[in-house]
C-alpha cells in the first residue's frame, strides 16, 4: 500500500464528492484523518477507499 500523500496535502474522495476537498491531518499506518470541508474530520482506511491528492488553493 503506498500513500503518495502527507499532512497538509489535500485530498477528494471519488466515491463522496459532495465531501469537498480535505486536508489530510495525519496518517498512521493505513488510516489517514482528512478534515473535509463539507463534512468535517474523517478517519479514512486507504485499504478500503481511494483519496485522489488535488492541487487546493484556499
Amino acid at each position: 500500500m503506498l500513500i503518495d500523500f502527507e499532512p497538509g496535502d489535500y485530498v477528494t474522495n471519488p466515491a463522496n464528492k459532495d465531501w469537498g476537498v480535505g486536508q489530510v491531518q495525519s496518517i498512521i499506518g493505513s488510516k489517514v484523518t482528512v478534515n473535509f470541508e463539507n463534512y468535517g474530520k474523517r478517519v479514512i482506511n486507504v485499504k478500503n477507499v481511494t483519496l485522489e491528492k488535488v492541487n487546493y488553493e484556499n
